[in-house]
């Protein structure tokens, strides 16, 4: 029997294909989602939510692009990766319901698996496909989210770039990584910079970050010059925040950002 013969062969090179994206991790993870029955493995996923990764890979594996068939295998690779974190530090998959099948033989954890996948193939940014995958495995672990609240989130996240969302990881960690308090210009004269004031404007505009642009003011007075020390996460970029673990997000990466958008004098 070949691999497109077989679905659960197909399913395992799907993850395997997802070596190009997230390394051999990937590989690993398969053997967790397909697990030998005589094994004893040290580490071991959860059943529901492994035959729910069981089942996305298979329907994603006649993925006919190379390079999506790899994102798709990567995101449920770093979905698999997240759970067993998650399950390490006490947070058990979920046991409301989120797994049962429902009319049509599909559970809620299928449709949003579903969406992640293909949220992940349409990511030509693959930095952002670690974090779709640990969406996956957040809303697993979740009783308190469902799965039209999953679809806002990556509705919002989708339009979202990667400075974008780094911005957003920079300041959710303001507690633990003082934010700088150097007054942004309103249009810098470099295009790095300016770039980065754009993403930045764009974030408070959908509602993400507080305070929301400022607006003239009567009689041309001056408005207030923000500062990065300033921001908020809204409600909305909380849930962003969450499900996309950007908690994760390296510091670095953080760091690389905020200097894009307060470049060194």
């Amino acid at each position: 029997m070949t691999v497109t013969e077989d679905p659960a062969a197909a399913g395992r090179a799907l993850f395997e294909a997802g070596a190009a994206v997230a390394g051999t991790m990937s590989r690993n993870a398969a053997t967790l989602v397909w697990p030998d029955p005589a094994g004893r493995a040290a580490v071991r996923l959860e059943d529901r939510l492994a035959r729910c990764l069981r089942a996305a890979a298979d329907e994603a594996a006649e993925a006919a692009v190379p390079r999506e068939r790899a994102r798709a295998g990567a995101v449920l690779a770093f979905a698999v990766e997240h759970g067993v974190t998650l399950a390490h530090s006490g947070r058990p998959v979920r046991a409301d319901g989120f797994f049962t099948p429902r009319a049509g033989g599909r559970s809620a954890a299928d449709t949003v698996a579903e969406a992640v996948v293909a949220a992940a193939r349409a990511s030509y940014d693959e930095r952002r496909v670690r974090h779709l995958g640990y969406l996956l495995a957040e809303v697993a672990s979740s009783p308190d989210l469902d799965a039209a609240l999953v679809e806002r989130a990556l509705t919002l996240a989708a339009g979202l770039t990667w400075r974008q969302l780094v911005l957003l990881a920079g300041v959710g960690r303001r507690d633990r990584a003082p934010l700088p308090m150097t007054p942004l210009a309103d249009d810098p004269r470099g295009w790095m910079a300016w770039g980065a004031r754009e993403d930045l404007a764009d974030l408070q505009r959908a509602g993400l970050l507080d305070p929301p642009p400022a607006q003239p003011r009567p009689g041309g007075a001056a408005l207030p010059r923000l500062r990065p020390a300033d921001l908020r996460p809204t409600r909305r970029g909380v849930l962003v925040h969450r499900l996309l673990a950007l908690g994760f997000v390296r510091d670095d990466d953080v760091a690389a950002a905020l200097a894009e958008l307060v470049p060194p004098a």
